[in-house]
């Protein structure tokens, strides 16, 4: 495992807050309750609108500290779909959806000062003049005023295997000349130091134990990134936005272990990993007035220099070291450029867009063996070099009105065509046309419930790297080059219901059912290997409840609770055996509970969070392997508001001692037809995680 891991890992679809995050309730004022408005664009809905005096009682730092708090609302980022495309998300900022990629909502939001936010609409997306939002969407309204910036520091400590962490911190400035408004960040806030240590037990297919195994791994991981941004915003409808960033990333992964068993001699082996790389990012957009409506033009550009090599070295004692090397180096970039017009037409509103998107991926690898003399000797691996291209073009229409006073709908209707090219080892080309679209429909009868619903079909984004061979050296795994895979489609149907129950909190139940074709999965290549390819047909369905419960009308002031549960289910047919199974290491249970309490007429607040999530397994060609960390993480923390002017929280992680552990199937062919060669059973301590936290503006 390359580094400590969320326990919830969740569907493409499906995106959640992380309970008891750092949005610091102060005083005993009552919770967030929204002002109903009219809302503008498409629809007279009523939009809930929270001002900043709605969070005072959480000291926030930044807007993503303010949206934490909204009753029933969790942020959904992008889905990994092709291009630019129409909007995924349900975050706004001003009304116009981010024109880059790079950066996710969470830290867009977290770079905005709270003192500049003005207000929070939610309001569903269907309702919008911005084609393809549906459900809950928070729009984030704010300015620039004056000069200002906010920073944090995270250090972390572990009790055991790995080193402390003092890296993880962030800083960005915020301000407005005139018509300018400009930021720029620093940031290392994905900085981690992981590991875990322990025995794995080595068994044959009867039952007996062949090898035991003691291993600790641990990982040092840093990610700086230096972002800017530029927005004109001058009177009338002209408006133009320029930014990018640069990024380097520092990625080691270290085990050593020690390996004894019956009539084998004792081993050491050593496992090392580099993928230090390095991307960058330019984007920019500018909309103006033309004719009866807004035109705006959209161009990104971005580029990743990603190389990775990965050493394993075993060494029985006194005898001579044997080991292999898997090394490659890929180039990654995307050029998009779009153009969106909008305006109003038969009660309602239009947008037609275009985009072209080229994509491309340079690769060249290679696997080495140690030989006596302790030098790596390079070896044939002529499927892992090559190159893959995709030329895509894009065209939608969409069309959204208000049906009724409390019902509005949104169609989009469109299709893309591509050109995928593989070059080296049996180079192909291939063309493809697919249609493209979706309908939704917002209900709300009452200012207190409403309904969305929609269906939709996806063309999701391939893994280039995919298409070209892959050795996994630590498990003895290796995927061949297949040149038809195909990017997974499907029609994809959603439900999302809200419920508001006052001062009480309110409830939200998510309901999605994919009919998927082209699932990407590994399947068969030639007699007796296997590489990432396409299942014709899958389907999955999931049902995610979230609910926020406040106890200040039960008479315990600044207290709430926050639930989720998610249930999910999949289906396919396995490509080896031909039995029914659910898809390979798919999310089916995740369970989130978290409290915290805002001690009345104090800076100080205590909260507690419990996650717990259950997985499938990954299924290979000869192995079922099951690798996850759990089966609960939780964690408590204490906050103190008003530390000189900073937020200064402590809080001890993996507090019920949550384990890395590994059950692991190996055939001697293919699973299901052959016996078993040996079951491998992992149970590692991770150990205590003591966190602290110091957040402040200027």
């Amino acid at each position: 495992m390359k580094r400590l891991i969320s326990l919830i890992a969740l569907s493409t679809a499906l995106s959640a807050p992380v309970l008891g995050q750092e949005a610091p309730p102060t005083g005993d004022t009552p919770p967030p309750a929204p002002t109903e408005v009219p809302a503008g664009g498409v629809s007279s809905t009523a939009r809930q609108i929270y001002t900043p005096a709605d969070f005072a009682r959480y000291a926030p730092k930044n807007a993503n500290d303010m949206l934490n708090q909204v009753p029933g609302f969790s942020v959904r980022d992008n889905e990994n779909l092709r291009g630019l495309g129409q909007a995924t998300g349900n975050v706004l900022f001003n009304g116009e959806r981010p024109s880059n990629k790079g950066d996710d909502m969470f830290t867009q939001l977290s770079r905005i000062p709270a003192g500049n936010v003005e207000r929070i609409e939610i309001v569903d997306g269907a309702t919008l003049d911005i084609p393809g939002l549906s459900g809950q969407v928070a729009n984030i309204v704010y300015r620039a005023a004056a000069f200002s910036g906010q920073f944090s520091w995270k250090p972390e400590f572990r009790a055991h295997y790995t080193d402390p962490l003092f890296t993880r911190a962030d800083v960005s400035v915020r301000g407005r000349s005139g018509d300018i408004e400009y930021e720029a960040a620093l940031n290392n806030n994905e900085s981690a130091r992981s590991g875990a240590g322990g025995p794995t037990l080595i068994s044959d297919g009867a039952g007996n134990i062949i090898e035991r195994r003691r291993d600790v791994w641990n990982t040092h991981y840093d990610t700086p990134k230096l972002s800017g941004r530029i927005t004109w915003d001058p009177a009338g409808d002209t408006v133009a936005n320029f930014g990018g960033h640069y990024q380097r990333k520092y990625d080691r992964y270290y085990e050593d272990g020690v390996r004894t068993g019956p009539g084998l001699p004792d081993r050491t082996r050593t496992v090392y990993e580099n993928a230090d790389s390095w991307n960058y990012e330019v984007s920019g957009d500018y909309q103006l007035g033309v004719g009866p409506g807004k035109l705006k033009l959209i161009g990104l550009r971005r580029f990743s220099h990603e190389p990775y090599v990965q050493e394993i070295v075993t060494k029985p004692v006194g005898g001579i070291a044997i080991g292999d090397r898997f090394a490659q180096t890929g180039d990654l970039g995307e050029t998009i450029g779009r153009g969106e017009y909008q305006w109003k037409m038969f009660g309602g509103d239009w947008q037609l867009s275009g985009e072209a998107a080229f994509n491309t991926l340079d690769n060249v690898a290679a696997i080495a063996v140690l030989d006596p003399s302790g030098v790596f000797v390079d070896q044939p691996f002529a499927g892992g070099t090559g190159g893959v291209s995709e030329d895509r073009y894009e065209g939608l229409l969409s069309f959204g009105r208000k049906l009724t006073d409390k019902l509005n709908f949104q169609i989009i209707a469109g299709a893309e065509h591509s050109t995928i090219t593989q070059t080296g080892m049996n180079g192909l080309t291939r063309s493809f046309f697919r249609p493209k679209g979706s309908i939704s429909l917002a209900w709300t009868p009452t200012a207190d419930f409403d309904v969305s619903v929609k269906l939709r079909r996806r063309v999701l984004q391939l893994s280039f790297y995919d298409f070209l061979a892959r050795a996994f050296l630590n498990d003895g795994n290796q995927n061949e080059s297949n040149n038809d895979l195909r990017p997974q489609q499907d029609w994809t149907y959603e439900a999302e219901i809200n419920k508001k129950f006052g001062a009480w909190g309110s409830t939200k139940v998510v309901l999605i059912y994919r009919d998927v074709e082209d699932r990407v999965d590994v399947v068969p290549v030639g007699a007796n290997g296997e590489a990432v390819g396409n299942i014709a047909k899958a389907k999955a369905g999931a049902i995610d409840w979230t609910s926020t419960i406040n106890m200040d009308p039960a008479g315990i002031k600044s207290m709430k609770f926050e639930t989720r549960v998610l249930l999910q289910k999949s289906s396919l047919r396995d490509p080896f055996t031909g039995e029914k199974r659910q898809w390979s290491g798919f999310t089916d249970t995740v369970v989130e509970l978290g409290v915290r309490h805002d001690i009345p007429s104090s800076d100080i607040a205590w909260g507690a969070s419990a996650n717990y999530g259950h997985y499938q397994p990954n299924y290979r060609r000869n192995q079922i392997d099951k690798t996850w960390e759990g089966p609960w993480f939780a964690a408590v923390y204490v906050e103190h508001k008003n530390v000189m002017g900073l937020t200064v929280r402590a809080q001890l992680a993996n507090a019920v001692n949550a384990r890395s552990k590994r059950d692991r199937t190996v055939y001697t062919g293919v699973r299901g037809e052959s016996p078993i060669a040996f079951v491998e059973e992992r149970n590692r301590l991770i150990g205590p995680i003591f966190a602290f936290s110091v957040r402040g503006k200027f």
